[in-house]
């Protein structure tokens, strides 16, 4: 159990996402055209509503992708690379999109994937995401639109995926950014097994740091993970709950090979394709993409 947690924990990085996510549909909305004085405000205006159209498309396409995926099947992975959560070679979570993961699923499926990638890449086009980590680790970190707690739509990323027909089971997964202390929370909440009881990891906590290296990238360090267990011991403990402090034990792993190699580790981040007060797009060091939404209290 506590190599599992490890490596979930490890190869979980800077991911999160909720599997069972039901959907959400962005509302049309009619373009008013306001008075502008200069051409360069034109020109953001232009570029302000080619962003909300690729917005909608965008919410519209992860919906679509959704009701495929309830209806065709979502991709099965397990622990470690026997199970397809690491790349054999890099040990880095493995890419489903790249890796053919959805099309193997349905050609429809696949097809559905490729349109919300396209979709992304338009947005990243359209959003430059100029000083949107201004505040971020400092006494204004809360006016960072980063800020808040955030819930996975879409991610190509397999460690992020979750469902039932694997040994992992079906999981929510959400991510708590406190941009004034400069931390990221990732936390799973495995869901009841087909009868009804908890399994015997119930909840992961995986506590990084975060620095803003630029405007739009944050560099990642791992903390330590907490796993909350139902069992002890393979002893049930009925209403009571145990919880399990661990090192994250990728870094340390990363640091020995990398002395074996003469090579520097590579340091682990993630890079804003776009952000708003609702929606997060960002890409990580090992190209996965995760399209998120902001849960709004």
């Amino acid at each position: 159990l506590v190599i599992a947690v490890g490596c979930l924990a490890a190869a979980y990085g800077a991911s999160c996402g909720v599997a069972g996510w039901a959907g959400y549909r962005a509302p049309q909305r009619s373009v008013r055209v306001p008075r502008l004085a200069s051409w360069q405000e034109k020109g953001e205006f232009i570029l302000k509503v080619l962003q909300r159209r690729s917005k909608e498309k965008l919410l519209d396409a992860i919906q679509n992708f959704k009701e495929v995926e309830l209806r065709d099947g979502v991709a099965s992975v397990d622990f470690g690379v026997k199970g397809g959560e690491l790349d054999k070679k890099s040990r880095a979570p493995r890419n489903l999109a790249a890796d053919g993961a959805f099309f193997r699923i349905s050609e429809d499926l696949g097809r559905s994937a490729n349109r919300i990638l396209g979709l992304v890449r338009d947005l990243e086009r359209a959003e430059k995401c100029r000083g949107a980590l201004r505040y971020f680790g400092t006494a204004d970190g809360a006016l960072c639109p980063l800020n808040g707690t955030w819930r996975l739509l879409f991610t190509t990323a397999a460690d992020a995926t979750f469902s039932r027909n694997s040994t992992r089971g079906g999981a929510a997964v959400s991510n708590i950014v406190d941009a004034v202390a400069g931390t990221i929370t990732n936390c799973i909440d495995f869901e009841p097994r087909e009868d009804g009881k908890s399994p015997t990891l119930e909840q992961l906590r995986v506590r990084l740091t975060a620095q803003a290296e630029s405007d739009v990238r944050l560099v990642l360090a791992f903390r330590y993970v907490k796993a909350q267990l139902t069992r002890l011991f393979g002893i049930p403990l009925g209403r009571r709950r145990v919880t399990v402090k661990l090192p994250v034990p990728a870094p340390l792993i990363t640091r020995i090979r990398s002395i074996f190699n003469r090579k520097p580790p590579p340091k682990p981040y993630f890079d804003l394709l776009y952000l708003d007060n609702t929606l997060r797009v960002h890409r990580t060091g090992e190209g996965n993409i995760f399209v998120q939404g902001k849960v709004v209290d």
